[in-house]
């Protein structure tokens, strides 16, 4: 699966939160970019974001001198970061969540910048959707967990962990699906031994 460490942008413009606006402008202008990374201060504190949006509707719309605003003022921080061993999945459904469209890498230090443009041109959905994958992973999770039950009973640990991982694999299946199976692959599979792992 792709990962926020693949279609990540490296070359992540910086700023600092004392800067203007102006200057602010003037960088992103002058590197083609929507959104710029606000610098921390010290390794304790935060990245913040600054983007056009922040400036045309907290600086623009209200008739305010670029020259005369801060960063700090605009700015949101902390930012919404992102792992950079999160699936491009889980980031576009981070997107989705909050509200954004960009967020940078982070992982201890700034490794980069993601955004939907990235998600779009970059990544594999398209060649790999997420669904399918998870149901031919989900098949033999079943074909798995039904052959060590078969092999060493429904109370061998093996065979508990195996059906703990079918559900595992169900039940992101149901949230990218957006719906629950009617039955569970346990609850089909009918192991009147371990009633509970239905229920997990």
């Amino acid at each position: 699966m792709t990962k926020a460490t693949d279609i990540m942008t490296q070359d992540v413009v910086t700023i600092k939160a004392s800067a203007t606006v102006s200057q602010a402008v003037k960088l992103m202008k002058l590197k083609g970019l929507h959104s710029l990374i606000v610098e921390r201060r010290d390794e304790n504190d935060a990245y913040g974001i600054v983007t056009d949006t922040d400036i045309a509707t907290k600086v623009v719309a209200y008739g305010k001198d670029s020259k005369g605003v801060y960063v700090s003022e605009v700015m949101t921080k902390p930012c919404i970061v992102v792992n950079p061993d999160l699936t491009v999945e889980y980031v576009a459904r981070l997107f989705a969540l909050t509200g954004i469209d960009r967020a940078p890498v982070i992982q201890g230090n700034l490794l980069g910048i993601i955004s939907v443009t990235d998600i779009l041109q970059k990544g594999d959905f398209l060649e790999n959707p997420r669904i399918p994958l998870l149901e031919k992973a989900l098949a033999t999770a079943v074909s798995d967990a039904r052959s060590l039950s078969a092999a060493k009973g429904a109370t061998a640990t093996e065979t508990v962990n195996a059906w703990e991982q079918v559900n595992e694999l169900e039940a992101e299946l149901a949230f990218c699906r957006g719906k629950r199976p009617e039955k569970t692959a346990f609850e089909q599979y009918g192991d009147p031994v371990t009633p509970e792992l239905a229920t997990v």
